[in-house]
C-alpha cells in the first residue's frame, strides 16, 4: 500500500549576521546571533561574537595596582625618555648660549625679586657634560620602573614636585650661589624607589645602598675637591620624592585619587608658604621690603 509523499516545508540555512554569504549553525552565547568562524571568539562557555567581546572590553574596568595605575603587560617609558630629551635639548641650547644658565638658573636674589620660574627652570639646566651625563644616566635606569609602577601622570607629578622640593630647600638655605641641575628630581626618584619597593614588599637593600652612596658623594666630594655640589637640592628632592611616593602608595583604595591629589596639593602649599617667607626675609636683607 502506498502513501502520497508529503513535501517537507523549506527551511532556510542560517547565515552569519556579519557575513550573510556564510552558512553557520553557531550562535553567540551573549546575543544569540549566528556567527561564522571569522567572527567567533572563544569564551568561558561557548563562543561570542566580536561585537559582544568589544562591548565587554569597554564596560569592564581596567585592573589597577596599589598606586592606582593600570597594569599594562608592557609599556614604553615615554615620559622618562621625553624628560631625557628635554634635558639634552636644553643643554645643547646652553652650549650655544651660555647666558641661559644665568638667566634661568636658581639664584636666590633673582627669585626674591619675583623670578619664581627659576625654581623649576633650574632643574633642566646643567653645568657641564659630566653633570648632565650622571643625571641622565641615573634617570635612564631609575625612571622606567617607576613610570611603569606609578603610571605616567603620577610619575611626572613625582618628578616635577621633587625638582621643586630640591629648589625650595636651596632657596631657603643659600644666598648668592647659582644652582642648576636635575639632581633634585633624580634624588626624588631615589626616595620614591625606596618607598615603592617597601610598599610592594620588595628587597630595597640595593636602593638603600644607592641612596647612601649618593649622599656620601654629595657631602664628601666638595671636601676633597673644588667642585661644589648642592646638598640642599639633593636632600630636598630625596625627602620630597619619598613623601610623594608614600602618598601615592598608602592612600586608601576607596578615595585613592582624592587623597593622592590632596597630598600633592598640600605639599605645594607648604612650598608656597616657605617661598613667601624666604622671599620676605631676602627682600628685607636687600632693602627691597
Amino acid at each position: 500500500m502506498s502513501y502520497p509523499h508529503q513535501p517537507q516545508p523549506y527551511q532556510q540555512v542560517p547565515t552569519c549576521y556579519r557575513h550573510p554569504d556564510r552558512q553557520t549553525y553557531v550562535r553567540c552565547t551573549r546575543c544569540n546571533r549566528f556567527i561564522c568562524g571569522e567572527c567567533m571568539r572563544d569564551a568561558a562557555v561557548g563562543h561570542q561574537c566580536v561585537d559582544c567581546v568589544g562591548e565587554a572590553a569597554r564596560t569592564v574596568r581596567s585592573a589597577t595596582n596599589v598606586f592606582g595605575a593600570q597594569r599594562p603587560s608592557s609599556m614604553t617609558p615615554v615620559v622618562t625618555y621625553s624628560l631625557i630629551a628635554v634635558n639634552l635639548l636644553v643643554f645643547a641650547l646652553q652650549m650655544a648660549s651660555p647666558d641661559l644658565q644665568r638667566a634661568f638658573g636658581l639664584w636666590s636674589p633673582a627669585v626674591a625679586d619675583g623670578q619664581l620660574y627659576r625654581l623649576l627652570t633650574s632643574a633642566f639646566l646643567h653645568f657641564g657634560l659630566t653633570h648632565i651625563a650622571f643625571n641622565m644616566l641615573a634617570l635612564y635606569f631609575v625612571g622606567p620602573p617607576l613610570e611603569i609602577a606609578l603610571g605616567r601622570l603620577r610619575y611626572i607629578t613625582l618628578y616635577v614636585v621633587s625638582a621643586l622640593g630640591g629648589s625650595v630647600l636651596v632657596y631657603l638655605l643659600t644666598l648668592n650661589a647659582l644652582t642648576a641641575g636635575a639632581s633634585g628630581a633624580v634624588f626624588g626618584l631615589f626616595g620614591a624607589m625606596f618607598v615603592v619597593g617597601k610598599r610592594l614588599n620588595m628587597d630595597v637593600r640595593s636602593v638603600m645602598v644607592i641612596i647612601v652612596l649618593n649622599l656620601v658623594f654629595t657631602f664628601v666630594i666638595p671636601l676633597v675637591t673644588s667642585q661644589n655640589i648642592s646638598w640642599q637640592g639633593h636632600v630636598g628632592g630625596l625627602v620630597t620624592g619619598a613623601l610623594v611616593a608614600a602618598a601615592f602608595g598608602y592612600a586608601p583604595r576607596q578615595q585613592r585619587n582624592l587623597v593622592q591629589a590632596g597630598a600633592v596639593g598640600a605639599l605645594l602649599v607648604v612650598f608656597a608658604v616657605l617661598v613667601v617667607w624666604r622671599t620676605t626675609e631676602l627682600r628685607g636683607l636687600m632693602g627691597l621690603a
